[in-house]
């Protein structure tokens, strides 16, 4: 059975739609890209795309958790 004709076969975006650049990371804390990535996405090919792919898991834990919600403190 082949795929439908709509699937779309190059890398997915990693973006989750919560696109808010970290002011001290320079990385998005939804999809863990900087702007210059994301910026850049719709024009990389699917090699560019799967080496940024692979460099966001090492990023997520740059992002420090904050407490008491929006109004919190970071934890340092």
């Amino acid at each position: 059975m082949e795929p439908p004709v709509w699937t779309r076969m190059e890398p997915q975006s990693p973006c989750v739609n919560i696109c808010v650049i970290h002011p001290e990371e320079g990385i998005c804390v939804g999809c863990y890209r900087t702007l210059s990535e994301i910026a850049q996405w719709a024009g990389m090919n699917d090699d560019m795309r799967r080496a940024v792919l692979a460099e966001l898991p090492e990023r997520k834990p740059r992002l420090k958790k904050r407490r008491g919600g929006r109004g919190g403190r970071r934890d340092d």
